[in-house]
Protein backbone atom coordinates (compact mmCIF):
# COMPACT_ATOMS: atom_id res chain seq x y z
CA UNK A 1 0.00 0.00 0.00
CA UNK A 2 1.44 3.30 -1.15
CA UNK A 3 1.68 5.45 1.62
CA UNK A 4 1.25 9.58 1.36
CA UNK A 5 1.90 11.71 4.16
CA UNK A 6 0.15 15.66 4.42
CA UNK A 7 2.21 17.88 6.51
CA UNK A 8 0.71 21.18 7.57
CA UNK A 9 0.52 23.46 10.17
CA UNK A 10 -2.50 22.72 12.45
CA UNK A 11 -4.89 20.13 12.55
CA UNK A 12 -8.06 22.64 12.19
CA UNK A 13 -7.21 24.20 8.81
CA UNK A 14 -6.59 20.53 7.90
CA UNK A 15 -9.69 19.66 8.81
CA UNK A 16 -11.72 22.67 7.49
CA UNK A 17 -9.37 22.78 4.24
CA UNK A 18 -7.67 19.50 2.96
CA UNK A 19 -9.21 16.28 4.66
CA UNK A 20 -12.15 15.40 2.26
CA UNK A 21 -8.93 15.21 -0.19
CA UNK A 22 -7.08 12.95 2.54
CA UNK A 23 -10.33 10.87 2.76
CA UNK A 24 -10.67 10.22 -0.91
CA UNK A 25 -6.98 9.41 -1.22
CA UNK A 26 -7.90 6.68 1.93
CA UNK A 27 -10.78 5.19 -0.52
CA UNK A 28 -8.18 4.66 -3.74
CA UNK A 29 -6.09 2.72 -1.29
CA UNK A 30 -3.36 4.63 0.04
CA UNK A 31 -2.47 4.45 3.39
CA UNK A 32 -2.58 8.17 5.24
CA UNK A 33 -0.31 10.08 7.72
CA UNK A 34 -1.36 13.71 8.41
CA UNK A 35 1.67 15.33 10.60
CA UNK A 36 0.55 18.45 12.26
CA UNK A 37 0.24 20.47 14.82
CA UNK A 38 -2.87 18.85 17.25
CA UNK A 39 -5.18 21.42 18.65
CA UNK A 40 -8.32 20.12 19.00
CA UNK A 41 -8.98 18.20 16.43
CA UNK A 42 -6.72 14.55 16.63
CA UNK A 43 -9.87 12.41 17.42
CA UNK A 44 -11.72 13.72 14.23
CA UNK A 45 -9.09 13.01 12.28
CA UNK A 46 -8.30 9.52 13.71
CA UNK A 47 -12.14 8.66 13.70
CA UNK A 48 -11.47 8.76 9.73
CA UNK A 49 -8.82 6.20 9.91
CA UNK A 50 -5.81 8.29 9.16
CA UNK A 51 -2.71 8.05 10.92
CA UNK A 52 -1.91 11.12 13.00
CA UNK A 53 1.26 12.40 14.15
CA UNK A 54 1.92 15.80 16.32
CA UNK A 55 4.53 17.56 15.30
CA UNK A 56 5.53 21.43 16.75
CA UNK A 57 5.31 23.93 14.08
CA UNK A 58 6.13 27.58 15.35
CA UNK A 59 4.06 29.44 12.99
CA UNK A 60 6.38 32.51 14.28
CA UNK A 61 9.75 33.25 12.63
CA UNK A 62 12.22 33.27 14.90
CA UNK A 63 15.90 31.74 14.43
CA UNK A 64 15.96 28.73 17.32
CA UNK A 65 11.88 28.48 16.95
CA UNK A 66 12.96 27.90 12.88
CA UNK A 67 15.48 25.02 13.31
CA UNK A 68 13.15 23.15 15.49
CA UNK A 69 10.78 23.36 13.09
CA UNK A 70 12.74 22.02 10.88
CA UNK A 71 14.18 19.42 12.79
CA UNK A 72 10.75 18.51 13.56
CA UNK A 73 9.63 17.76 9.93
CA UNK A 74 12.77 16.37 9.20
CA UNK A 75 12.32 13.21 11.74
CA UNK A 76 8.38 12.86 10.53
CA UNK A 77 9.34 12.69 6.89
CA UNK A 78 12.50 10.33 7.85
CA UNK A 79 10.33 7.93 9.66
CA UNK A 80 7.58 7.22 7.55
CA UNK A 81 9.31 7.32 4.51
CA UNK A 82 6.32 8.04 2.03
CA UNK A 83 6.04 7.06 -1.62
CA UNK A 84 4.06 10.37 -2.05
CA UNK A 85 4.92 13.86 0.30
CA UNK A 86 1.75 16.33 0.50
CA UNK A 87 2.98 19.62 2.01
CA UNK A 88 0.15 22.52 2.92
CA UNK A 89 1.43 26.00 3.97
CA UNK A 90 4.41 27.88 3.35
CA UNK A 91 6.32 26.62 6.44
CA UNK A 92 6.04 22.61 5.78
CA UNK A 93 6.10 23.77 1.48
CA UNK A 94 9.71 24.79 2.13
CA UNK A 95 11.40 22.59 4.97
CA UNK A 96 9.60 19.79 3.90
CA UNK A 97 10.64 20.49 -0.08
CA UNK A 98 14.40 20.72 1.25
CA UNK A 99 14.34 17.80 3.23
CA UNK A 100 12.40 16.09 0.56
CA UNK A 101 15.22 16.33 -1.91
CA UNK A 102 17.85 15.62 0.70
CA UNK A 103 15.92 12.04 1.55
CA UNK A 104 15.07 12.05 -2.26
CA UNK A 105 11.45 11.46 -1.85
CA UNK A 106 9.84 9.71 -4.70
CA UNK A 107 6.88 12.58 -5.49
CA UNK A 108 5.85 15.50 -4.13
CA UNK A 109 3.14 18.05 -3.75
CA UNK A 110 3.54 21.77 -2.94
CA UNK A 111 0.05 22.97 -1.84
CA UNK A 112 0.73 27.08 -2.65
CA UNK A 113 -2.42 28.63 -0.68
CA UNK A 114 -0.85 31.91 -1.03
CA UNK A 115 2.93 33.43 -0.23
CA UNK A 116 1.89 35.16 3.17
CA UNK A 117 2.16 37.83 4.88
CA UNK A 118 6.05 38.66 3.71
CA UNK A 119 5.24 39.36 0.07
CA UNK A 120 2.63 42.03 1.21
CA UNK A 121 4.50 44.09 3.40
CA UNK A 122 7.56 46.40 1.86
CA UNK A 123 10.66 47.34 4.58
CA UNK A 124 14.07 46.17 4.67
CA UNK A 125 13.64 43.20 6.89
CA UNK A 126 11.48 41.67 4.66
CA UNK A 127 13.07 42.16 1.48
CA UNK A 128 16.11 40.10 2.80
CA UNK A 129 13.24 37.36 3.73
CA UNK A 130 11.25 37.64 0.77
CA UNK A 131 14.64 37.40 -1.41
CA UNK A 132 15.60 34.22 0.28
CA UNK A 133 12.51 32.53 0.36
CA UNK A 134 12.51 33.12 -3.37
CA UNK A 135 15.95 31.17 -3.13
CA UNK A 136 14.31 28.37 -1.10
CA UNK A 137 11.90 28.00 -3.45
CA UNK A 138 13.55 27.70 -6.73
CA UNK A 139 15.49 25.19 -4.95
CA UNK A 140 12.64 22.89 -3.49
CA UNK A 141 10.59 23.39 -6.82
CA UNK A 142 13.52 21.90 -8.79
CA UNK A 143 12.54 18.62 -7.02
CA UNK A 144 12.87 15.73 -9.81
CA UNK A 145 9.46 14.74 -9.29
CA UNK A 146 6.62 17.29 -8.30
CA UNK A 147 3.67 18.82 -9.02
CA UNK A 148 2.76 21.81 -7.18
CA UNK A 149 -0.85 23.51 -6.62
CA UNK A 150 -1.43 27.04 -6.98
CA UNK A 151 -5.04 28.43 -6.24
CA UNK A 152 -4.48 31.93 -8.43
CA UNK A 153 -2.72 33.13 -11.28
CA UNK A 154 -0.47 35.82 -9.53
CA UNK A 155 1.21 33.21 -7.70
CA UNK A 156 2.14 30.96 -10.34
CA UNK A 157 3.33 34.21 -12.34
CA UNK A 158 5.68 34.82 -9.08
CA UNK A 159 6.95 31.53 -8.48
CA UNK A 160 7.55 30.94 -12.43
CA UNK A 161 10.07 33.76 -12.77
CA UNK A 162 12.30 32.05 -10.79
CA UNK A 163 11.59 27.94 -11.88
CA UNK A 164 11.61 26.78 -15.61
CA UNK A 165 10.37 23.66 -13.80
CA UNK A 166 7.12 24.99 -13.01
CA UNK A 167 6.07 24.99 -16.81
CA UNK A 168 4.90 21.52 -17.27
CA UNK A 169 4.31 20.46 -13.42
CA UNK A 170 1.88 22.93 -12.12
CA UNK A 171 -1.66 22.52 -12.13
CA UNK A 172 -4.07 25.68 -11.00
CA UNK A 173 -6.81 24.26 -8.93
CA UNK A 174 -9.57 26.61 -7.27
CA UNK A 175 -9.21 26.83 -3.80
CA UNK A 176 -10.13 23.78 -1.86
CA UNK A 177 -13.32 23.55 -2.72
CA UNK A 178 -16.76 23.00 -1.04
CA UNK A 179 -19.63 20.82 -0.66
CA UNK A 180 -22.35 22.15 -2.27
CA UNK A 181 -24.59 19.59 -0.87
CA UNK A 182 -23.73 21.37 2.67
CA UNK A 183 -23.35 25.03 1.12
CA UNK A 184 -27.10 25.66 -0.70
CA UNK A 185 -28.67 28.67 -1.62
CA UNK A 186 -31.33 30.09 0.66
CA UNK A 187 -33.62 33.02 0.43
CA UNK A 188 -32.12 36.42 0.86
CA UNK A 189 -32.81 39.10 3.39
CA UNK A 190 -33.35 42.22 1.81
CA UNK A 191 -35.51 44.67 3.47
CA UNK A 192 -33.19 44.59 6.32
CA UNK A 193 -29.53 43.28 4.84
CA UNK A 194 -27.04 41.52 7.15
CA UNK A 195 -23.29 42.46 5.79
CA UNK A 196 -21.04 39.78 6.29
CA UNK A 197 -17.16 39.34 7.12
CA UNK A 198 -15.79 36.23 8.69
CA UNK A 199 -12.43 36.37 8.71
CA UNK A 200 -9.15 35.44 10.78
CA UNK A 201 -9.04 39.01 12.46
CA UNK A 202 -5.76 40.04 10.83
CA UNK A 203 -5.07 43.89 9.37
CA UNK A 204 -4.31 43.08 6.17
CA UNK A 205 -7.41 40.70 5.91
CA UNK A 206 -9.26 44.44 5.83
CA UNK A 207 -10.83 43.95 9.16
CA UNK A 208 -10.52 47.72 10.35
CA UNK A 209 -11.15 48.40 6.72
CA UNK A 210 -14.50 47.19 7.16
CA UNK A 211 -15.10 47.96 10.53
CA UNK A 212 -14.69 52.06 8.80
CA UNK A 213 -17.10 50.80 6.18
CA UNK A 214 -20.19 50.15 8.44
CA UNK A 215 -19.11 53.71 10.00
CA UNK A 216 -19.11 55.13 6.82
CA UNK A 217 -22.41 53.77 5.51
CA UNK A 218 -24.14 53.88 8.60
CA UNK A 219 -23.06 57.62 9.03
CA UNK A 220 -23.81 58.83 5.47
CA UNK A 221 -26.75 57.20 4.52
CA UNK A 222 -30.24 56.64 5.85
CA UNK A 223 -30.24 52.86 4.80
CA UNK A 224 -31.13 49.65 7.36
CA UNK A 225 -28.62 47.31 7.25
CA UNK A 226 -26.76 45.28 10.11
CA UNK A 227 -22.70 44.87 9.59
CA UNK A 228 -21.69 41.49 11.48
CA UNK A 229 -17.64 40.44 11.77
CA UNK A 230 -17.23 36.99 12.67
CA UNK A 231 -13.57 35.39 13.63
CA UNK A 232 -10.97 35.74 16.21
CA UNK A 233 -7.33 37.07 16.74
CA UNK A 234 -4.39 34.86 15.60
CA UNK A 235 -2.50 34.56 18.47
CA UNK A 236 0.55 33.67 16.55
CA UNK A 237 0.57 35.95 14.12
CA UNK A 238 2.04 39.38 13.92
CA UNK A 239 -0.61 40.99 11.76
CA UNK A 240 -3.60 40.29 14.28
CA UNK A 241 -5.20 42.50 16.31
CA UNK A 242 -4.95 42.51 19.82
CA UNK A 243 -6.67 41.69 22.60
CA UNK A 244 -7.50 45.48 22.99
CA UNK A 245 -8.66 45.82 19.57
CA UNK A 246 -11.07 43.19 19.88
CA UNK A 247 -12.65 44.44 23.28
CA UNK A 248 -13.34 47.62 21.01
CA UNK A 249 -14.91 45.38 18.37
CA UNK A 250 -17.14 43.71 21.01
CA UNK A 251 -18.10 47.45 21.93
CA UNK A 252 -18.64 49.34 18.80
CA UNK A 253 -21.69 50.69 17.94
CA UNK A 254 -21.50 50.06 14.10
CA UNK A 255 -21.08 46.62 13.73
CA UNK A 256 -21.95 43.37 15.70
CA UNK A 257 -18.81 41.34 16.67
CA UNK A 258 -20.45 37.77 17.07
CA UNK A 259 -16.74 36.23 17.60
CA UNK A 260 -15.51 32.74 16.39
CA UNK A 261 -18.01 30.40 14.55
CA UNK A 262 -17.82 26.76 13.82
CA UNK A 263 -21.07 26.07 11.93
CA UNK A 264 -20.56 28.24 8.69
CA UNK A 265 -22.87 26.25 6.53
CA UNK A 266 -25.42 27.71 8.79
CA UNK A 267 -23.85 31.73 9.33
CA UNK A 268 -23.46 32.29 6.01
CA UNK A 269 -27.44 31.83 4.75
CA UNK A 270 -28.21 34.42 7.19
CA UNK A 271 -25.90 36.88 5.34
CA UNK A 272 -27.34 39.13 2.14
CA UNK A 273 -24.04 40.11 1.25
CA UNK A 274 -20.37 38.66 2.32
CA UNK A 275 -17.76 41.00 2.51
CA UNK A 276 -13.53 40.61 2.28
CA UNK A 277 -12.09 43.82 1.81
CA UNK A 278 -8.44 41.53 1.89
CA UNK A 279 -5.03 42.33 1.10
CA UNK A 280 -3.67 39.57 2.76
CA UNK A 281 -1.42 37.15 0.50
CA UNK A 282 -4.62 34.97 -0.61
CA UNK A 283 -4.91 31.62 -1.98
CA UNK A 284 -8.36 31.97 -3.17
CA UNK A 285 -10.29 33.15 -0.05
CA UNK A 286 -12.75 29.73 1.24
CA UNK A 287 -14.84 31.74 2.84
CA UNK A 288 -15.62 33.58 -0.78
CA UNK A 289 -16.49 30.08 -2.55
CA UNK A 290 -18.33 28.94 0.42
CA UNK A 291 -20.57 32.82 -0.44
CA UNK A 292 -20.93 31.30 -3.57
CA UNK A 293 -22.00 28.43 -3.29
CA UNK A 294 -24.67 29.78 -0.73
CA UNK A 295 -25.93 32.30 -3.16
CA UNK A 296 -24.92 35.63 -1.79
CA UNK A 297 -23.21 38.57 -3.66
CA UNK A 298 -19.74 39.04 -2.52
CA UNK A 299 -17.69 42.45 -2.17
CA UNK A 300 -14.43 41.88 -2.44
CA UNK A 301 -10.87 43.39 -2.93
CA UNK A 302 -8.87 43.78 -6.44
CA UNK A 303 -5.91 41.55 -5.43
CA UNK A 304 -4.77 38.51 -6.04
CA UNK A 305 -6.87 35.26 -4.63
CA UNK A 306 -9.51 37.75 -3.97
CA UNK A 307 -10.80 38.61 -8.01
CA UNK A 308 -10.31 35.20 -8.67
CA UNK A 309 -12.81 33.69 -6.48
CA UNK A 310 -15.80 35.51 -8.43
CA UNK A 311 -16.89 36.54 -11.56
CA UNK A 312 -18.08 39.75 -13.23
CA UNK A 313 -21.64 38.86 -12.01
CA UNK A 314 -21.02 37.23 -8.95
CA UNK A 315 -19.76 40.30 -6.91
CA UNK A 316 -17.64 43.90 -6.99
CA UNK A 317 -14.49 44.38 -6.75
CA UNK A 318 -12.89 47.10 -4.95
CA UNK A 319 -9.47 48.42 -3.99
CA UNK A 320 -7.35 47.71 -0.97
CA UNK A 321 -7.49 49.47 2.13
CA UNK A 322 -10.68 51.71 0.46
CA UNK A 323 -13.37 51.89 3.32
CA UNK A 324 -14.93 54.61 1.14
CA UNK A 325 -15.94 52.23 -2.12
CA UNK A 326 -16.52 49.60 0.03
CA UNK A 327 -19.42 51.73 1.76
CA UNK A 328 -20.17 52.87 -1.34
CA UNK A 329 -20.77 49.91 -2.97
CA UNK A 330 -22.63 48.30 -0.39
CA UNK A 331 -25.26 51.04 -0.40
CA UNK A 332 -25.52 50.39 -4.43
CA UNK A 333 -25.74 46.51 -3.96
CA UNK A 334 -28.61 47.05 -1.29
CA UNK A 335 -29.98 50.20 -2.69
CA UNK A 336 -30.60 47.45 -6.01
CA UNK A 337 -32.11 44.40 -4.77
CA UNK A 338 -32.42 42.90 -8.09
CA UNK A 339 -28.67 42.89 -8.69
CA UNK A 340 -28.17 41.95 -5.42
CA UNK A 341 -30.04 38.44 -6.08
CA UNK A 342 -28.90 38.00 -9.94
CA UNK A 343 -25.89 38.49 -8.59
CA UNK A 344 -25.86 35.35 -5.76
CA UNK A 345 -27.49 33.16 -8.43
CA UNK A 346 -24.60 33.88 -10.35
CA UNK A 347 -22.28 32.89 -7.92
CA UNK A 348 -24.14 29.73 -7.08
CA UNK A 349 -23.95 28.67 -10.72
CA UNK A 350 -19.75 29.32 -10.41
CA UNK A 351 -19.95 27.23 -7.30
CA UNK A 352 -21.55 24.48 -9.47
CA UNK A 353 -18.90 24.70 -12.72
CA UNK A 354 -15.72 25.53 -10.67
CA UNK A 355 -15.49 24.61 -6.86
CA UNK A 356 -17.25 21.46 -5.89
CA UNK A 357 -15.70 19.28 -3.68
CA UNK A 358 -16.08 16.05 -6.09
CA UNK A 359 -14.25 17.74 -8.68
CA UNK A 360 -11.38 19.28 -6.66
CA UNK A 361 -10.83 15.75 -4.96
CA UNK A 362 -10.87 13.80 -7.93
CA UNK A 363 -8.70 16.35 -9.46
CA UNK A 364 -5.79 15.58 -6.60
CA UNK A 365 -6.14 12.00 -7.10
CA UNK A 366 -5.00 12.24 -10.70
CA UNK A 367 -2.21 14.26 -9.42
CA UNK A 368 -0.80 11.46 -6.78
CA UNK A 369 -1.47 8.81 -9.76
CA UNK A 370 0.58 10.94 -12.45
CA UNK A 371 3.29 10.74 -10.08
CA UNK A 372 2.92 7.57 -8.95
CA UNK A 373 3.79 6.31 -12.86
CA UNK A 374 7.05 7.74 -12.39
CA UNK A 375 8.05 6.30 -9.28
Amino acid sequence: MKKILYIVNTDWFFVSHRMPIAIEALKHGYEVHIATKITTKKDTLEKHGFTVHNIKINRGSNGIGMLKDFYNIFLVIKKIKPEILHLVTIKPVIFGGIVARFLKIQGVVFAISGLGIVFQTNNHLTNIRHKLILILYKFILGHRNQITIFQNNEDLRKLSLISKHLDKNSVLLPGSGVDLKLFRPTKTELKNPLIMMASRLLISKGVLDFVNAAELFKTNYNIKARFVLIGDIDEENPDSISYEQRLKLEKNKYIEFWGKMRNMQEIIPQASIVVLPSYYGEGLPKILIEASACGKAVITTNHPGCRDAISAESGILVPIKSPVLLSKSIKYLVSNPSKLVKMGIAGRALAESKYSIENICQQHIKIYKKLQKTI
